[in-house]
């Protein structure tokens, strides 16, 4: 059995047939990165720059601005898929510093109880040791006096409701693998970040909650195994999908979904 993320197993909810292309066929993509997750993970590296060095360093918002202007440069490249066509690559870099000031400006000088940044959870959701799950926590902070963790996560898209929050799978998923990493855990905070509206939400999860979450997964991961025929399910999303030329779907509709 496989061992599954996330964002796996979000692929196959969104559509089998990108699934199959992806994890089975391992069919090379047609673009590597579009803009959005380019910046995103130049944001994302940033500010893991920042809390890793905090502890022996005291920024200035141009230190943050300078590794987040050198990052970008550096990787930026005409291949990187850009789907609006009403906004250009500029655009979104000064998204990523917009971000990243407004950032600064509420959680400077990051001297908190962070204990790691971009941290692999690697964990089983049975005690047989398969369906394995990985994952990446982008902030861990330990409250020692409380024996309180919070997970945080940062998110360039646009603000989630509470609703939303309080169903969320990844965070989630990761509380799971917290409880098991750390002896007499009190509780797990989730908390996200929305740097394009400079919003903080949080969510928690009872234990009921948590188990619930871990037959759901388990349920799902059968599915997976157990699918033969991947189709797929056409949505806005195709605008970004990196199998399009491999699409019988978009073969037959090329302009779908404009």
């Amino acid at each position: 059995m496989a061992t599954y993320s996330h964002s796996r197993l979000s692929t196959f909810e969104q559509c089998s047939l990108k699934y199959k292309f992806r994890y089975i066929d391992k069919i090379p993509p047609d673009y590597q990165n579009s803009i959005e997750a380019f910046l995103g993970k130049k944001v994302h590296d940033t500010l893991e720059w920042v809390y890793n060095n905090s502890k022996v360093k005291d920024f200035e918002l141009d230190d943050v601005i300078k590794y987040y202007l050198e990052s970008w440069t550096k990787d930026f490249n005409s291949e990187i898929k850009i789907v609006k066509k009403e906004f250009n690559a500029e655009y979104y870099f000064n998204k990523g510093i917009r971000f990243l000031i407004n950032y600064f400006l509420k959680h400077a000088p990051f001297k908190d109880n962070t204990v790691e940044t971009e941290k692999k959870i690697v964990f089983s959701l049975t005690e047989k040791g398969n369906y394995n799950i990985i994952g990446y926590i982008d902030r861990l902070v330990h409250h020692k006096e409380t024996n309180i963790f919070e997970i945080h996560d940062y998110k360039t898209g646009a603000v989630k409701s509470q609703y939303d929050l309080d169903q969320d799978r990844q965070l989630a998923l990761y509380s799971l693998a917290i409880k098991e990493y750390y002896a007499e855990v009190n509780d797990v905070h989730l908390i996200w970040h929305f740097l394009d509206s400079n919003e903080e939400k949080t969510s928690r999860r009872t234990l009921e909650d948590l188990e619930k979450l871990r037959r759901d997964i388990i349920s799902l991961i059968d599915r997976v195994e157990a699918t033969k025929e991947f189709t797929p399910d056409p949505s806005i999303l195709c605008n970004w999908c990196e199998y399009r030329s491999n699409c019988h779907f978009i073969k037959e509709n090329p302009n779908y979904p404009d």
